[in-house]
């Protein structure tokens, strides 16, 4: 992470040290009778060079050893392969994601968990949202290699209303070309399906006149559909390319093909519903903790989102500034996902409650926990219902980790991890979610149920060995 800018001070080379204590964490996972789980595979561990170096054999034994531990235990790996970090020796040489070498340096990544791991796995998520990912770090520069310009931010370098299209057209294109890869020459082997991850809020207008109520629509477009269209129908939403005009990179007609029909289900990583304003008709300025700026720009869709209205929030308030528990929120994003790509297979692949800084913690008490994941599963049941194809639910995350610029100051997990020793201690939602998963499913209805499981990301870090 960046030098100085995480809140606490603290950093993520030990994390929860799951490099060390996979195996007891394996165990805790089968206490709570877990059916998979998903984690994300360290591109600077497998690969510390990527293309200019070999593979780590150290880190090909740890993963190979997860995922035969979970294999005997009945728990499903999901396993995404990019998770937000890389080798630095890609981003000094030829600029990261912004340059599309990176998209050879990708699938070489993907080639070899393939190689070594796609006999066991048969779920794999290429990237974890690229939507965010492209705009923490190219647009508001909170995450590395923290690019952007003003009215974003004051970065020594970055251009923060083209370059997140940039590194998104090169994320797709890589994720195509794992796919294609994976396909052609992996699949046979466990008859596999890959996805990508997207970050997925849910937009409602601010008010009723129509311009916001587009502008809720254009929300949904310029965040989860410039992903998902690409990957179902082979180019960018049409929104998008009426408000970007030629700042949109094009696909060629070869690329398009490509893309088309790259993945076999949904990633869908949801944390809230934000208000939508239309900037287009009226001024937007950014005023309240849940906004951010940039809302007059092609880039945002010229739409304004903030958690507030007049004052009022619009659910209650939790650790992070834009996640507002609105629980009815999941069964309307998966309705869109449901309706706007013909019920393709949907997961719920993170989703969960980070404590407010001033809300007691203790492990024992975490009732709000409990009543946040019950609503929220409540409302995933009822989309079920009503015909969406959603075949499980992830919860973020098992245990408190270094979450991102915020460090350890946010909590989301059934675990508090004592910093001092590093113990797992199961907080009540633990227990609450050990007891839940003893009926093996929701019933949904006599032939229909959905699988509940967990995800914990591994953003541990040592040196390679």
């Amino acid at each position: 992470m960046l030098l100085g800018r995480i809140s606490d001070g603290t950093n993520g080379d030990v994390a929860d040290d799951h490099y060390h204590r996979y195996m007891e964490d394996i165990e805790i996972m089968h206490s709570l009778g877990l059916t998979a789980y998903r984690f994300s595979i360290s591109w600077s561990r497998i690969l510390p060079r990527g293309r200019f170096g070999g593979v780590n054999q150290a880190a090909i034994i740890f993963y190979n050893s997860i995922i035969d531990n979970l294999v005997v235990r009945g728990i499903e790996p999901f396993v995404t392969i990019f998770h937000h970090e890389y080798p630095q020796e890609l981003e000094d040489r030829f600029g990261g994601w912004l340059s599309p070498l990176m998209q050879e340096e990708f699938v070489h990544l993907a080639e070899m968990c393939f190689k070594y791991f796609a006999d066991r796995v048969k779920y794999w998520i290429t990237i974890n949202e690229p939507n965010l990912f492209s705009e923490m770090g190219y647009e508001r520069a909170t995450y590395p290699p923290a690019r952007c310009s003003p009215p974003f931010g004051n970065c020594a370098t970055g251009n923060s209303d083209s370059e997140p299209l940039i590194v998104v057209h090169n994320m797709l294109l890589g994720h195509a070309k794992a796919a294609k890869l994976y396909r052609d020459q992996f699949k046979s082997k466990v008859d596999g399906l890959m996805s990508i991850a997207v970050c997925a809020f849910m937009y409602t207008p601010l008010t009723d006149n129509m311009y916001d109520k587009e502008a809720a629509k254009r929300a949904l477009a310029f965040n989860v559909a410039w992903t998902l269209d690409p990957l179902v129908y082979g180019d960018y939403p049409q929104e998008m390319k009426n408000y970007h005009g030629s700042e949109l990179p094009s696909f060629s007609s070869e690329e398009k093909e490509l893309l088309k029909d790259s993945i076999d289900f949904i990633g869908i990583n949801h944390y809230g519903v934000l208000y939508a304003k239309d900037c287009v008709h009226s001024s937007c300025p950014c005023n309240d903790s849940s906004c951010t700026q940039g809302s007059d720009r092609p880039i945002r869709g010229f739409v304004y989102t903030t958690g507030e209205r007049n004052g009022i929030p619009i659910g209650e308030r939790t650790g992070m500034s834009r996640f507002f528990v609105v629980p009815s929120g999941m069964e309307d994003i998966v309705d869109y996902v449901k309706e706007r790509y013909n019920n393709k297979t949907m997961f719920v692949t993170e989703n969960g409650y980070s404590s407010p800084n001033d809300e007691d913690d203790i492990y024992e008490h975490d009732v709000k926990r409990i009543q946040y994941h019950r609503s929220y599963l409540e409302y995933l049941a009822q989309a079920i219902r009503k015909g969406a194809d959603v075949r499980g639910y992830f919860i973020w995350s098992l245990m408190d980790n270094f979450e991102w610029s915020s460090g350890y100051a946010i909590k989301f997990g059934l675990y508090h991890i004592d910093r001092l020793t590093l113990n797992r201690i199961p907080k009540l939602s633990a227990n609450w979610y050990r007891d839940f998963l003893g009926n093996s499913s929701i019933v949904v209805d006599a032939d229909s149920s959905i699988a509940i499981s967990y995800e914990n990301t591994d953003l541990s870090r040592v040196q390679s060995q």
